[in-house]
């Protein structure tokens, strides 16, 4: 018996979860399944990736973490099996796993195709439900993870902008925007070691600009714009109690 996560663009509420958790259950009674979130927007890889990157580790070793962002289920894209750092992934190989893989030791990929331990029909269009559920359920009833396909070497790697650092400047963007619309860059702590945090620092997004880097949200007045290192580790822009990206209007990608 393991830990089972679930994470998707399904939607808060959404009957499909439901099912995916049914499926498990109806293999594995013991699972203990967590909802990581299922508000990643639609078919949106690239903010999966970075909730992956930022939530999964925290689990204990061994968790199965099951993603399912999939704008291409149906197609020839694989089903893969992953371990990587002392965690298990199942995921479409479309990218969902690229920002894990970068930055943690890979130590197996399979492509998941032994359908005898998928659900008897599988649909063209929820392999979330009838592959990755009934695997998931299987390696944590202790499923040799061998027995799910040939290894395959590496995963599907997605394109990120590049954080520039200069002797007086760093330019990056703004790589999401949490639930309440803190604007989160891609810009960390480490490239900030050296940069003051009183207000001869500028920071600049799209038309918009302030002085300084806290330390916590309330170091300011409320409705004030203001740049911290959050818990995710990176720069952020938040307005203190209002959402930035609301107020502003600034979109994941915005310099």
């Amino acid at each position: 018996m393991s830990f089972i996560t679930l994470t998707s663009d399904f939607g808060s509420g959404s009957p499909y979860v439901a099912a995916m958790k049914g499926v498990i259950l109806s293999i594995d009674p013991d699972a203990r399944i967590v909802d990581v979130t299922h508000a990643i927007g639609a078919q949106d890889v690239r903010q999966g990736a970075l909730v992956l990157e930022e939530v999964t580790p925290w689990f204990p070793a061994g968790t199965i973490h099951v993603a399912v962002v999939d704008p291409g289920v149906g197609s020839r894209r694989r089903t893969v099996y992953a371990e990587i750092g002392d965690q298990r992934y199942l995921a479409p190989d479309n990218g969902l796993l690229d920002r894990l893989a970068a930055r943690r030791r890979v130590s197996r990929i399979i492509a998941v195709t032994e359908r005898a331990f998928w659900l008897p029909t599988v649909s063209a269009t929820f392999h979330g439900r009838d592959i990755m559920a009934p695997v998931a359920a299987r390696l944590s009833r202790g499923l040799a993870a061998e027995q799910l396909g040939p290894p395959i070497e590496k995963l599907v790697t997605l394109t990120w902008p590049e954080v520039v650092v200069l002797p007086r400047e760093i330019r990056g963007t703004v790589q999401s925007i949490d639930s309440f619309g803190n604007l989160i860059t891609d810009i960390t702590g480490p490239m900030l070691a050296d940069v003051p945090r009183d207000e001869s620092v500028r920071i600049e997004c799209d038309e918009h600009e302030t002085l300084g880097i806290y330390r916590t949200y309330s170091d300011q007045p409320a409705m004030t714009l203001m740049a911290l290192v959050g818990s995710s580790g990176r720069l952020e822009l938040a307005i203190v109690e209002d959402s930035a990206a609301a107020m502003l209007g600034i979109r994941t990608g915005t310099p």
